[in-house]
């Protein structure tokens, strides 16, 4: 009875080893792939539309999570709580690599399917020398004007233009110029126009400080002649209430935009007189991820979904239904992108974008940013002074997160 009892539980032993990082033993689970995202409608019933035509054979569930990031990191690779795949932008790949619950994406495709990808792109959607992430759009900021008050021949070329147009046409409740002055996000494109950066590869933060005390003084200049209030809803209200000429503002705002009848024009970004470059924003590059135990338990599903993802048609159908630039460039050869002013000024724009940093340690550097920002731009503390602090600040973070 023993001998039989030892022989069951090795062969129970045998059959659990041999299980291991096997194809999901259900059939229809194994063709069942879960998707987590914080996307809107337009993007997803896109998404859907085209994979329920590319791979009807399987069943692709999206789920919206607004605290997408916090969700994952509480569950992890855990295949009973986790998705099998997520949509996110590209800045989170280094924390979600770091705790090892992604799976390179590159061993997933067929060779050359990334070779159509623009280069941008590909860099910002990889950690460390590999990818773990599909890029599937990508999103800048855009230097947007209103026909109405700001001409054609008048949109500024440079920021000295820009402070000029500023100075002639601000006042009695009206602005010429308007954008997120102290928000992190917004301030990274100043400090990149003078050759700055607010964190690097190294994880070393603010590293050429005098380039960032330069654009932080030189800024203050438009922070004088714009409101206090600088959150997302003040600037994106004075601008569709034509209370002011032009902003800086993502491609999120021109549906409401041409909701209010503005006539909108979008231009090259202001170049920064002192150095030569033009204002940078930050790129955010959107694309799908593969958890670890979806990558060893449902291969097959995860190769063919990633191969439909692929196709240009779905970058294409991105690009009308929300205005977005598809990552594939074959997608621009279709006329209907190729004629979109807003999806061309953006692949524009990524030219002289900075794909934001997916480091971990970035992570505190919003944080920190954002600060600075409150102190020098809204209570009036000096530059150089709140620079070393939050430096100091920023350095003390990124130690006590190793």
């Amino acid at each position: 009875m023993r001998r039989i009892c030892s022989l069951l539980l090795c062969l129970a032993m045998l059959l659990s080893l041999a299980a291991c990082g096997q194809p999901a033993a259900d059939p229809a689970e194994a063709k069942r792939l879960v998707i987590w995202h914080d996307k809107e409608d337009g993007v997803i019933q896109a998404m859907e539309q085209h994979l329920q035509a590319a791979v009807p054979e399987l069943e692709v569930v999206f789920e919206k999570k607004t605290s997408l990031t916090d969700s994952l990191k509480l569950v992890g690779n855990d295949p009973s709580a986790a998705p099998d795949l997520f949509i996110f932008a590209h800045d989170k790949v280094g924390v979600f690599a770091e705790m090892g619950i992604l799976a390179p994406i590159e061993e997933l495709l067929a060779e050359g399917a990334l070779e159509p990808y623009l280069d941008m792109t590909l860099e910002a959607a990889s950690y460390g020398q590999t990818l773990y992430q599909l890029p599937l759009y990508f999103e800048t900021l855009l230097f947007m004007y209103n026909r109405r008050y700001m001409q054609d021949e008048e949109v500024p070329k440079t920021t000295d233009e820009l402070l000029s147009y500023m100075e002639n046409n601000t006042g009695r409740g009206r602005y010429g110029f308007v954008e997120q002055h102290s928000t992190a996000y917004y301030s990274a494109a100043w400090i990149h126009g003078f050759g700055g950066s607010i964190i690097d590869e190294t994880a070393t933060p603010f590293p050429d400080p005098l380039a960032v005390q330069a654009a932080l003084e030189y800024h203050l200049n438009f922070v004088a002649l714009m409101p206090g209030e600088t959150e997302y809803s003040t600037v994106n209200t004075l601008f569709l209430e034509g209370k002011a000429d032009a902003t800086i503002g993502g491609p999120w705002m021109v549906p409401s935009a041409r909701g209010a009848e503005i006539d909108l024009g979008i231009a090259p970004m202001p170049v920064v007189d002192a150095t030569g470059l033009a204002l940078a924003p930050y790129s955010g590059v959107q694309g799908i991820h593969v958890l670890k135990h979806a990558a060893e338990t449902k291969a097959a599903a995860v190769q063919q979904l990633l191969a439909a993802l692929t196709d240009p048609a779905v970058g294409i159908e991105l690009a009308l239904a929300s205005g977005c630039a598809p990552a594939n460039s074959l997608c621009y050869e279709d006329a209907r992108v190729a004629e979109d002013p807003l999806v061309q000024a953006m692949r524009s724009t990524a030219e002289i974008a900075v794909p934001m940093p997916n480091i971990p340690e970035m992570d505190v550097m919003w944080t920190v940013v954002s600060n600075l920002l409150t102190d020098v731009n809204l209570s009036g503390k000096p530059v150089e002074e709140s620079l070393q602090a939050a430096r100091k600040e920023a350095e003390q973070l990124i130690e006590a997160m190793k």
